[in-house]
């Protein structure tokens, strides 16, 4: 018999929606090991009956994580769970996204979404020790993994400084190879915060996720060897398919 979770535990005025919930409790369940990786996930009755809801709420559930490929559904078999190893991103002195993720996949590159040149915001003028208002140009990327999207981020840089790292990271795909056309051999993780949020718009069309999906949130500040700040950033990664590795900065 399936372990019976009390039909209180979903929060039918939460603001979230049951489906998503439900969605979010096969992920726990798959996390702790109660729904075994490459093992049928058990019926929509039992399913229902499990989590006080209706078999369209479940099958709902169910069909968001296939989409979002956690599950695997076969004609006439079921629905399967996938073998899913998270992704362990190293965030530490020297942060970089292709060297992080060197050994767990074979093929790591970053695209450029989009770029322009605005005013800092208070948050980003205090990150790049800039005054409110400088000009600043951001950076919209996305981190892809063997074909999979893992991270979005924006990163912000003083304009005066470095005129043209759009055109270089269009032209390098690396934020580390455009900094090194400005005289930039190194740079050091002065700060990370992390937070944690369900994903925006932004987030589900760029990282290919469903609404309700977690998203881990890191705004960092990077530096030359002397201190001086270069780039701040805000990367969100997929909680379902990274998880982030804190080591001394």
């Amino acid at each position: 018999m399936i372990g019976q979770i009390a039909a209180d535990s979903i929060e039918r005025r939460s603001g979230v929606s049951l489906w998503r919930q439900i969605a979010d409790k096969i992920l726990h369940a798959i996390a702790t090991g109660d729904f075994a990786e490459n093992a049928a996930l058990p019926p929509e009755v039992a399913l229902a009956e499990r989590y006080g809801v209706n078999r369209h709420t479940v099958r709902s559930a169910i069909s968001a994580l296939v989409q979002e490929g956690v599950l695997r559904a076969e004609q006439g078999r079921g629905t399967f769970v996938l073998s899913r190893k998270r992704l362990s991103y190293p965030i530490g002195a020297r942060t970089r996204f292709s060297t992080g993720l060197q050994g767990q996949t074979s093929e790591r590159h970053t695209v450029l979404l989009d770029s322009s040149v605005e005013p800092a915001s208070q948050r980003v003028a205090e990150g790049l020790s800039l005054a409110k208002g400088a000009e600043v140009i951001r950076l919209e990327t996305r981190g892809e993994a063997d074909g999979r999207p893992v991270s979005r981020a924006a990163s912000w840089f003083d304009a005066r400084r470095f005129a043209g790292i759009d055109k270089a990271m269009a032209q390098t795909g690396s934020i580390t190879a455009s900094l090194a056309r400005f005289g930039i051999d190194d740079y050091l993780r002065q700060s990370t915060v992390l937070s944690a949020r369900h994903a925006d718009a932004g987030d589900l069309a760029d990282l290919g996720l469903q609404p309700g999906a977690i998203v881990l949130v890191t705004a960092a500040i990077n530096v030359t060897p002397d201190g001086q700040p270069i780039q701040f950033s805000e990367t969100r990664f997929s909680a379902e398919r990274v998880e982030l590795k804190l080591s001394a900065l």
